[in-house]
């Protein structure tokens, strides 16, 4: 994808939710999980995506809470919607985070070049900006999956510990 392709595909998630980020199970990539919905009038249902950043060097992630919210929410409490709604603090339980004001391609990056330079393939950098969270993101390429299936799970325990091919 180009930059301005990215840009794009970024801004149909603007003012949307972020429900998770992580990276992959393989831990190369990084994901973010968006839940966008339309005006009802639209005809255009709900939708979960996946935003994949492929070969993805550096994510660097920082709250955007300030610190006096912080420090009243620290209770437990407050990571269950049902039991922290009515109390004084951050609800960290709803789950989401407002994907505003939003999420762009950072022209010139440095990182970016930095990687570049380390490896010789062409990387972006992407600045993913909530309420909550600021993520930068250094990858190489962008994978959209629009509309995920019901069921679908980023990460699944195993049976055992030869699922991650650990060491006995």
């Amino acid at each position: 994808m180009s930059d301005s392709e990215i840009q794009l595909a970024l801004d149909d998630v603007f003012d949307q939710a972020v429900v998770f980020h992580a990276y992959t199970d393989y831990m190369r990539d990084y994901e973010v999980f968006t839940f966008a919905v339309s005006d009802p009038a639209t005809g255009i249902p709900p939708s979960y995506d996946r935003y994949l950043f492929r070969l993805a060097v550096e994510v660097n992630t920082v709250t955007t809470v300030r610190p006096e919210v912080w420090a009243r929410s620290l209770d437990d409490r407050l990571i269950d919607y049902e039991q922290g709604k009515d109390l004084d603090g951050y609800v960290w339980g709803v789950k989401w985070h407002l994907l505003y004001p939003g999420a762009k391609v950072v022209q010139d990056s440095p990182r970016a070049a930095l990687w570049f330079g380390r490896l010789g393939i062409p990387f972006r950098e992407v600045q993913v900006n909530t309420n909550a969270h600021d993520i930068a993101i250094v990858f190489s390429d962008l994978v959209v999956s629009r509309g995920l299936p019901t069921g679908f799970a980023p990460f699944v325990v195993g049976d055992d510990a030869t699922t991650h091919h650990l060491p006995s």
